[in-house]
């Protein structure tokens, strides 16, 4: 089964614009104008962000001649969301609302879903790079206490600032980084579901996510803290990372069994680490699993100066053993090499191996 066998009618939805360079926050306002988009705009950020970078995107739009109203969303709730969408029912609905995520993985998801459900375009304009969701069509939200991902639309626009993402704190560009070299072991997982069991594949997707993922992982000594050059690199894998993610109409270029075991450690572990953190030392223990080259893995994240045990993640190693123990029955549906799953004596033998834990 090809390409062209299962996507004969299917839309791929991709940014459509991306501006990534030093002070291209300042474009802001062209790349709506790019989009036609004006009337009423609404900023979504942090509690932190708002007063610097989303203080500066507001000025910035209405500059532009831009309506301009701001929202702090300070968790990843679904909460929040209502929160957004009774916020656009309450402004003048004569002109259309536009949604603008200024911030991190929070603020933009809660963009993205919230232009989602009101059918509105939404531009992405991380300010920070720790993981590929400012670019994907997926959203993480959490209700009711359990953290679900949400599908939702891509943004018509990215803008990311590498002086903004440079200043950020290195641990979250080296999160970054883990996210997108665990999709080595995410094409594997893909592979071997569509070999086993006949699921939709897509080499373009596959060949995009693991190009970007060996591109990182050979120019890991470069990565390096306060460094535009490396927040550039860095976006663009990400970008990458999502564009493969629209090719193939669901995220299985980009998530996996590092991914399941990632979303079962943010369920067991009482302080769970960063999203990319985790996937990377993951994707330590199922390359493992896989046959593959884990040593090498392990040694591109340590390079970063990203976790690769359960020291460095501040994680118990209990959690990590319970964690892959329980990993398959994440999203059941989605094979990978974990299978019908880990015995805890299994699970403690991978993670000593692979030396996740001592």
């Amino acid at each position: 089964m090809n390409d062209t066998d299962n996507f004969k009618s299917r839309w791929m939805l991709t940014p459509r614009i991306v501006v990534v360079g030093n002070d291209v926050i300042n474009d802001i306002g062209n790349v709506c104008n790019a989009l036609k988009l004006n009337g009423n705009a609404l900023v979504v950020s942090g509690p932190t962000t708002m007063h610097t970078v989303g203080s500066k995107t507001v000025q910035l739009l209405e500059d532009h001649g831009l309506d301009v109203h701001s929202v702090v969303a300070a968790t990843s709730q679904m909460s929040e969301v209502e929160k957004v969408e009774q916020l656009i029912s309450e402004i003048d609905q004569k002109k259309r609302v536009f949604l603008l995520g200024v911030g991190g993985g929070k603020a933009i998801d809660i963009a993205k879903l919230a232009s989602q459900r009101i059918k509105s375009s939404f531009i992405s304009v991380p300010t920070a790079a720790s993981h590929d969701g400012i670019v994907s069509s997926r959203a993480s939200i959490t209700k009711n206490s359990i953290s679900a991902s949400i599908e939702a639309e891509p943004p018509v626009a990215v803008v990311a600032d590498t002086v903004v993402i440079s200043r950020a704190p290195h641990r979250l560009l080296a999160s970054g980084c883990g996210d997108i070299i665990s999709k080595c072991t995410a094409v594997r997982d893909w592979e071997l579901a569509h070999r086993l069991k006949n699921a939709k594949f897509s080499e373009y997707a596959s060949h995009l996510s693991m190009m970007t993922a060996k591109i990182l992982m050979n120019s890991a000594q470069s990565i390096k803290p306060g460094n535009t050059e490396s927040a550039r690199m860095v976006v663009k894998a990400l970008v990458a990372s999502g564009v493969a993610m629209s090719i193939a109409g669901s995220s299985q270029p980009a998530s996996g069994s590092e991914h399941k075991f990632n979303h079962a450690l943010n369920t067991i572990a009482p302080k769970p680490a960063l999203h990319g953190e985790q996937c990377g030392v993951g994707s330590i223990m199922m390359m493992y699993l896989h046959g593959g080259n884990w040593q090498k893995i392990r040694q591109s994240l340590k390079a970063i100066g990203a976790p690769v045990n359960a020291e460095e993640l501040g994680i118990e190693p209990e959690y990590i053993i319970k964690a892959l123990v329980a990993a398959h029955t994440i999203r059941p549906e989605r094979y990978t090499i974990l299978g019908t799953g880990l015995t805890y004596e299994a699970a403690k033998k991978l993670a000593r191996i692979t030396q996740v834990i001592e």
